[in-house]
């Protein structure tokens, strides 16, 4: 379902993590650099026995045994057995004992208890919505609201028509606006503050503003005339204000790119696209059987609401996982080291570091400057490569967010489906796309790259491998919303569904192709344009396709799925033009620098 899809193309805030430490190794592309002791720094000096002062300088200090030598051999390394490390960070994790060595698997279990939270709720949350503002259309037109409008199994469904339908989606488009607009400006700070604090924190920060946004709308459900339908969009403004999925998305794949090679992203992003869409099929289809189950006892509302309160229990052992069990993947040293350059900045600003002269100066668009590079190392097709993928990655985040609330209106008002009818769709699209980044893309990668072709890719950036997949993937998306135009069935609706949900692949091999184009120390930089770019996605895209619906559904409803299925082809066409094996050539800028330092008298 395209709701599931609003958090797959979340893309992603991420970090510099593990990124300075191959910076040390960067000078050398394919042997490992020979150790030096630490020395101080004179004017004149090289740049390699300057390293240790550097600001791209590892964050450890080096030693003897952290090296090789000259030739490339290991040093010790025939004593322990050790290969060749797949990247410089695996160094530092090796060290750490195995409880507190961060990794995937430690995030993915209590996750997916997130996702399955977060997909149980997305369904009975809109329905709610769709009933809170039919009660007030019957209201407001008769003066005499329906007697129970939360209760359509016991009466005729008054809230399947064009004004309802048209009214919700405006009031779903204004909930939009409200996170979108908030996360636009919290994301880029948010990722820029869990490189300087750790990632676990605003994880945490996360989850707490949607758990107390979703209090709102059990409050506005289970007391209608105290809590007016409009305080559900405080709670989407909170959700906003603490970057809405765009963030916690982000940061989890922050958190792999701490803990993965660098050639090893993708699989690792699309492991936890999978555990999203996973919590995706299985919530939906879980909460439909729960509230067709317990209305009989205690009627549709409270049915609806056993639902949020099982969320809101979930939420709260993923923040108890978040706290007592998963590792913080950024150590303190890191950590501090983030912060003594980002006080390094501020100071280099002067007077104009004041935050009252930054309100001033503010530009929220200046965190999108790293998708157009210039200086050393940078070149035109970097440049094109990295708008390119990133306008294909921000159209396809931006029709997914267009299509989640009016695919659910949609089916309510085309088919007459309710939770149950909508789970099931749900748990048909989401198994689709899950078993496409478990199995399909893993197979795939494997056949085409081989068991060891990380070794062979350290720098390459994008290759042929990846631009298939993100073409692939956009055509299938293309022809499943083909599907949704000209389906009349709720059965070819659900396999149209299915078969766009396959375009899942292109997710993480868009987020991993534009790391590859980047120093590993702006990796975080880079996902923190990429997540403001999914921010104005999410205002722009439910403005634009829910107002396309609200104006047409009395006419020609699927007007808004023609639009969608075109959009895609725009992403399909910029696809075409990204060039392979072009990425900022560090080499190059380690020349420049070098031959700027020796010519300092």
């Amino acid at each position: 379902m395209a709701a599931n899809g609003d958090a797959a193309f979340v893309a992603e805030i991420d970090r510099d993590q593990e990124t300075r430490l191959r910076n040390q190794s960067s000078t050398s592309q394919t042997r490992v650099p020979v150790y030096m002791p630490p020395q101080s720094k004179k004017p004149g000096s090289s740049v390699r026995h300057g390293e240790s002062d550097d600001e791209d300088a590892p964050l450890l200090s080096p030693s003897a045994h952290d090296y090789g030598s000259a030739n490339g051999d290991s040093h010790n390394g025939s004593d322990n057995g050790d290969e060749e490390l797949e990247w410089p960070g695996e160094a530092e994790l090796r060290r750490l004992p195995w409880w507190n060595r961060p990794s995937i698997y430690w995030l993915l279990p209590p996750f997916l208890l997130f996702t399955i939270a977060f997909g149980g709720i997305i369904i009975p949350k809109v329905n709610l919505i769709m009933d809170l503002v039919c009660t007030g259309y019957y209201a407001s037109n008769t003066g005499d609201p329906m007697t129970d409008p939360l209760d359509p199994g016991q009466q005729p469904d008054r809230c399947q028509n064009d004004a309802v339908a048209s009214r919700s989606s405006l009031f779903l488009m204004y909930g939009s606006l409200c996170s979108g607009i908030l996360s636009a400006i919290t994301s880029p700070k948010l990722g820029e503050l869990s490189d300087r604090y750790g990632r676990k924190k605003f994880m945490l920060f996360n989850t707490c503003g949607a758990l107390f946004g979703e209090v709102l709308t059990i409050l506005a459900a289970k007391y209608p005339e105290t809590v007016h339908v409009n305080w559900i969009l405080v709670g989407y403004c909170l959700e906003g204000l603490s970057g809405s999925f765009i963030v916690g998305m982000a940061i989890a794949h922050s958190y792999a790119s701490d803990c993965t090679s660098p050639q090893k992203r993708s699989v690792a992003f699309s492991y936890f696209h999978a555990c999203l869409f996973a919590g995706i099929a299985i919530g939906p289809a879980m909460s439909g059987y729960i509230i067709s189950a317990r209305e009989k006892y205690v009627g549709h509302t409270e049915a609806v609401l056993l639902v949020f309160y099982i969320a809101l229990a979930a939420h709260g052992m993923f923040i108890a996982c978040l706290i007592f069990v998963i590792p913080e993947s950024l150590s303190k040293s890191r950590q501090q080291a983030a912060r003594q350059r980002h006080k390094e900045e501020v100071e280099k600003m002067g007077p104009s570091s004041d935050w009252i002269n930054q309100l001033r100066h503010i530009n929220l668009f200046k965190p999108l400057e790293i998708l157009w590079p210039t200086g050393p190392g940078s070149s035109p097709a970097v440049r094109w490569n990295l708008v390119l993928l990133a306008a294909t990655d921000t159209t396809m985040f931006g029709v997914a967010m267009g299509a989640m609330g009016v695919l659910l209106v949609y089916t309510r008002r085309q088919f007459g489906w309710h939770e149950l009818e909508t789970g099931r769709f749900a748990t048909i699209v989401n198994s689709s796309r899950v078993i496409s980044l478990l199995v399909i893309l893993p197979v795939l990668t494997r056949i085409f790259r081989g068991k060891n072709g990380h070794a062979r890719l350290r720098k390459s950036g994008s290759d042929l491998f990846d631009l298939s997949i993100i073409r692939a993937a956009i055509f299938f998306d293309m022809m499943g919303y083909l599907g949704f135009i000209l389906a009349r069935r709720g059965e070819i609706f659900a396999l149209s569904g299915a078969l766009a949900a396959v375009g899942g692949i292109g997710n993480p091999t868009l987020g991993a192709a534009l790391t590859k184009h980047v120093p590993q120390d702006k990796v975080g930089q880079l996902l923190g344009a990429t997540g403001l770019l999914h921010a104005i996605a999410r205002v722009v895209g439910p403005i634009i396709f829910n107002g396309i619906f609200a104006a047409t559904v009395g006419g020609f409803r699927q007007t808004v799925f023609v639009t969608l299925c075109a959009t895609f082809g725009v992403a399909f066409v910029c696809s075409w033009f990204v060039k392979p094996h072009v990425y900022i050539d560090e080499d190059d800028k380690r020349h420049a620098g070098q031959s700027t330092t020796e010519e300092i008298p």
